[in-house]
């Protein structure tokens, strides 16, 4: 018998041996700041990113996938992604999160595709977006300071942030996801304002909504007064500039605000916007790959804006106060690598040549262009003109009011107003009819019931936006913003016209109603309608307006945006061919402001026109 000596310890190693053994415990996910090393750290290791601006906001998402896929495959291994507010928040406190606006989507298949995201959630993100996505309705409050301390804005900042940000954290590296940074405002240092408690309440807010281990930066141009007021201790300052600038220099000048870490080009330029009535921007290839090269060379981590611009579809182009309105066209083409329409370019592969040199490339060929089909001409007809179906467009009836009110004081976002008002009788003819300097946002027309002649007639003012200013202290207001006067007198009595003309074409007008016949021979704005089919296929496409003036298109409900041939430089529309249907007629509703020609047609091209503006004589006025 065995000795309770010997018992025990043999006992104790019978135990020893049942434990269940513990799988090896995987190092946790990290992406930080080296200061040490002046460069990035993924999970201990030196990394330095490879990225391009891609707007899911601007894309149909059946295309969001081929787009990815060849910014992946062009060499990038991270991509980076504004979230426009109000593009989620159109009223207050109602959120749109579905179809074309699940950016929870878009960053899920970002991740599937192995690219990394540098986010851009703003509340402020400029990108030539109307109002720089800060939502109209902000300017209910009249007296609000907008991208200030100013409690009213915070409190609605406050308000989207706690909407969004609790979907990016479960999707920041450090969670599992594929966020590795996140940018907080944009381009600060561009505004007057220069508010650093309004830059220390975001920071806050990020840091309590998004946790300390998130890597928070700001980004802004590269000369000393943007970079000092659009920097914050605790904020990793970025810089951004174009191909034509010193690198030496611009890195010198984030160098001045960060000594150590990174070197960072948040938006390297690959091409520009373009306005309406200017020229369409095109920046050479070998110029953006040699630009690029230099920065790779020193280390650096480049992010190029845009990689694939897109389209600033229905009414979401901005403009830009540069000494005068600029609007932005509806094509966001950047002369881009990736084209408007997805198209691989050369600057692409030149690009995609340059990477090759600093880091592998993924395995496999590019994607090629999608295919397109010019679908030909389509007839036309007129189906209305606007006066005669204000019952359709704006249900509800008018809204009185001895003075003009804006589209803000309404509450209408986007879109068409019109102002009525009866003339006095007394008024002699000629007599000037004026409105205050900056009066009038963006465009306005005007339509007298009496052809030629002012005394007794009717004014119609119509105004529609064509994007509201970003970065200017000016009002972003619209319609009329002051009254309108006759012979120096103030016009009064007014009825006011909301109308909701996206909404009735979405539910099948006009094309769902009988044509409207009218014998008054008005000109002015008007509806015009047709229909076509896709040969069995539902490619995309380019619209051409010949002998068209400037208006708005829908196909299928879908708005597409503004067009102005007699302006330029875009002379097309692109026409993504998921808004396409096969098998039954496609719908065309043209919403002319101008004058349409007398036999009204559209031509489907196969392939887009950009470049072509119009000489400035040949303008209509502003």
């Amino acid at each position: 018998t065995l000795g309770p000596e010997i018992n025990f310890p043999c006992l104790m190693l019978m135990l020893w041996l049942c434990r269940p053994t513990r799988a090896p415990t995987a190092p946790p996910r990290s992406f930080q700041l080296d200061y040490e090393q002046d460069c990035f750290r993924k999970d201990g290791a030196p990394f330095r990113y490879v990225s391009g601006s891609i707007h899911y906001a601007r894309i149909p998402r059946p295309a969001w996938r081929d787009r990815l896929l060849k910014m992946y495959m062009s060499g990038l291994n991270a991509v980076q992604v504004y979230v426009p507010w109000n593009y989620h928040e159109p009223l207050p406190g109602v959120y749109d999160f579905s179809g074309d606006r699940d950016v929870e989507a878009f960053l899920d298949l970002t991740a599937e595709l192995g690219l990394l995201v540098i986010l851009r959630p703003g509340p402020y993100i400029c990108a030539e977006w109307e109002m720089g996505g800060l939502p109209a309705w902000l300017l209910w409050k009249s007296d609000i300071v907008l991208r200030s301390s100013d409690p009213a804005f915070l409190a609605a900042v406050d308000s989207w942030l706690h909407v969004l940000l609790p979907k990016i954290k479960p999707r920041l590296y450090q969670h599992g996801g594929n966020i590795i940074s996140v940018q907080v405002e944009n381009e600060y240092g561009s505004y007057y304002a220069c508010d650093y408690d309004y830059l220390r309440h975001l920071l806050g807010s990020f840091r309590a909504l998004l946790g300390g281990e998130a890597l928070l930066f700001t980004t802004d141009g590269a000369r000393a007064e943007e970079l000092r007021c659009g920097t914050l201790q605790g904020l990793y300052a970025t810089v951004d500039f174009g191909p034509d600038s010193n690198v030496t220099e611009a890195f010198g000048a984030q160098r001045s605000i960060e000594p150590r870490g990174p070197l960072v080009n948040s938006e390297y330029y690959t091409g520009w916007l373009d306005y309406w009535g200017g020229a369409h921007a095109s920046t050479s290839a070998a110029q953006v790959a040699r630009g690029l090269a230099d920065m790779l060379r020193l280390g650096a981590n480049v992010n190029m804006y845009m990689f694939h611009g897109g389209t600033n579809f229905a009414y979401w182009s901005g403009a830009d106060l540069k000494a005068q309105y600029k609007p932005v066209t509806t094509s966001y083409d950047y002369d881009a690598p990736l084209s408007e329409a997805g198209d691989p370019t050369e600057k692409l592969f030149a690009i995609r040549t340059v990477i090759s040199k600093f880091q592998p490339l993924p395995v496999g060929p590019m994607p090629p262009a999608t295919p397109k089909y010019a679908y030909g001409r389509v007839d036309l007809r007129k189906h209305a003109d606007l006066l005669d179906v204000l019952h359709v467009l704006s249900p509800s009836g008018p809204i009185r009011s001895q003075f003009p009110l804006t589209f803000e004081a309404i509450k209408q976002a986007h879109g068409f107003v019109l102002y009525h008002t009866q003339l006095p009788r007394d008024v002699p003819a000629p007599a000037p009819l004026s409105a205050p300097p900056h009066g009038v946002r963006d465009r306005g027309y005007v339509m007298l019931q009496k052809v030629g002649c002012l005394s007794g007639g009717t004014c119609w003012a119509r105004t529609s936006g064509t994007g509201r200013v970003l970065r200017a202290p000016l009002s972003p207001r619209g319609g009329l913003l002051g009254n309108l006067s006759l012979d120096s007198s103030p016009l009064s009595t007014w009825l006011i016209y909301p109308l909701a003309i996206d909404a009735a074409v979405q539910q099948g007008w006009p094309h769902a109603a009988l044509p409207q016949s009218s014998g008054r021979g008005r000109s002015g704005p008007a509806f015009y309608t047709g229909t076509f089919e896709t040969p069995g296929i539902a490619w995309d496409t380019f619209v051409k307006f010949p002998g068209w003036s400037k208006g708005q298109l829908w196909i299928n409900g879908f708005n597409l945006g503004r067009y102005w041939p007699r302006r330029g430089p875009q002379q097309t529309l692109f026409v993504p061919g998921s808004v396409l249907r096969v098998g039954c007629p496609n719908n065309i509703t043209v919403l002319e402001l101008e004058g349409a020609p007398p036999t009204p047609f559209l031509l489907f091209l196969d392939q887009p026109l950009l470049n072509r503006t119009l000489s400035p004589s040949t303008w209509t006025a502003e």
